[in-house]
């Protein structure tokens, strides 16, 4: 069996059409259907089935998964063992909500890539955990910690959360020093039907049912505080980034969430992958640290 043609079926199989493997192999998607064609005929077996929604695995694919992945596992780790251990290098990708993706990764990745020159990163900002097994990333940050899958799950860091409204709504409308003095205000949150985590459901431990301004992106919420449109819960981290933003009523109330790093189980091999997981999480943990000592 040729590993490239195992490469080409893992591409298919992730992004369920032979459009989307030839795009991440940058070959034409003709060729990658004649080496899926070549695999099938080898295995003596139907990889795929076509239907409406692409090339879905068929039961002999789905089996076939598992073992082109410990093949491609095997692959890497051969390339880092004859590349050495002297700095991180290649491309790696990883996935986390957007407030992680905006106030925490660029500085923290950015360290990382001046310690490894040969270092390329990719955020994909999204509100949603990515699938891994799919390989959208190959490594993911979520607020809560999943509980199936092939994965390997470690906690990050704790991370806190308090109301914050910018300096001049205060000055417009007067200052915030009791809870009761949220009523009536402008509140700023997520949109409720577009909560894709428990975790992220703030208003409700605030008693909120509804909000004037929502968003799914903590970022275009963060803008509206900035903009004086009215009082959010923010991320501690993120108050730092913006001087005319307060913590307001901090001693009232607050929240504690965490981030968790997500990787694939199979990757738990790569010394490459482990090394730089093992660098993103003590960086976030400063990070995350030296932000929340600022509010």
């Amino acid at each position: 069996m040729d590993w490239d043609d195992l490469r080409v079926f893992l591409a298919v199989a992730r992004g369920e059409s032979l459009s989307a493997a030839g795009r991440q192999l940058k070959i034409d998607p003709a060729t990658v259907g004649r080496r899926i064609a070549r695999l099938e005929e080898a295995m003596g077996a139907r990889l795929f089935a076509k239907g409406p929604q692409g090339y879905v695995l068929s039961e002999e694919g789905a089996r076939l998964v598992t073992h082109a992945e410990q093949a491609e596992a095997a692959m890497e780790g051969a390339v880092e063992a004859l590349s050495g251990p002297e700095g991180l290098s290649g491309q790696i990708r990883i996935g986390a909500p957007d407030g992680c993706a905006n106030y925490l990764l660029p500085q923290v990745l950015a360290k990382i890539c001046d310690e490894n020159p040969g270092l390329e990163v990719q955020i994909v900002a999204l509100p949603r955990v990515l699938n891994l097994s799919r390989r959208e990333a190959d490594m993911a940050i979520s607020v809560s910690a999943p509980t199936a899958g092939r994965l390997s799950v470690q906690k990050i860091t704790d991370y806190h959360l308090h109301l914050a409204a910018s300096k001049n709504y205060l000055a417009r409308t007067g200052p915030i020093l009791r809870l009761e003095d949220l009523n009536g205000r402008r509140v700023i949150g997520y949109i409720p039907d577009m909560i894709f985590d428990k975790e992220l459901d703030y208003l409700a431990e605030l008693g909120q049912e509804s909000v004037t301004f929502a968003s799914n992106s903590v970022s275009v919420q963060f803008n509206w505080v900035r903009a004086g449109a009215g009082v959010a819960i923010v991320h501690d981290f993120a108050i730092p980034s913006a001087s005319d933003v307060v913590a307001v009523l901090k001693e009232d109330f607050g929240l504690t969430r965490s981030f968790w790093l997500i990787r694939h189980q199979d990757d738990r091999r790569s010394e490459r992958l482990n090394r730089f997981a093992e660098a993103l999480t003590l960086g976030l943990r400063r990070e995350v640290s030296r932000l929340e000592a600022l509010t």
